[in-house]
Formats: C-alpha cells, sequence, structure tokens
C-alpha cells in the first residue's frame, strides 16, 4: 500500500482522494463526504470508480479504518466493498 500520510481528520477529507480496500486495492476516488458537522459525526463517504454514471458505493463511517492525507483505507476488501449499495 502506498504511503498515504499522516491521519487527518474526516473535515479536511477532500473529495477526489483515493480509496483503498483492506487488502490495499485502489477501488475509487471519494466523491462525497457524508457528516453533520455540527454535531462533529462523520456519517459515510461516496465512492466513484471511474466515469461511469452510477458506477458508485456507499462506506458508512464504521466501515473505515483510516483517513489520512492522501486517501481513505477500508476495513473491507475488494470482493466486500462490491456488495455495497449505490447512494442515495
Amino acid at each position: 500500500m502506498d504511503d498515504l500520510g499522516q491521519p487527518i481528520s474526516y473535515l479536511i477529507l477532500e473529495p477526489g482522494a483515493a480509496v483503498l480496500s483492506s487488502d490495499g486495492e485502489k477501488l475509487g476516488r471519494v466523491k462525497e463526504i457524508r457528516a453533520d458537522t455540527e454535531k462533529d459525526i462523520f456519517d459515510a463517504i461516496a465512492v466513484e470508480r471511474g466515469m461511469l454514471i452510477g458506477d458508485q458505493r456507499l462506506v458508512l463511517a464504521e466501515q473505515v479504518v483510516g483517513i489520512y492525507e492522501q486517501g481513505v483505507v477500508l476495513k473491507l476488501d475488494a470482493g466486500e466493498y462490491e456488495s455495497l449499495p449505490e447512494p442515495g
């Protein structure tokens, strides 16, 4: 797995950051960060694999291992990621 830099808060995570599975596979990029910033609660990220419309998955906060300067690492392997729902 590439060096993703230092851990960061979801508050400074930017769309476009890489999303990696627990087994090191690049799954896509962060499309959207979902949170209640007033209550400081991180809820989920929408991940976009490519340029195809509908090729997105919703990853809940509890499925995230870490958020870093250069990307997000999930608790899920690549196969488990594929079974996630699309964002609604």
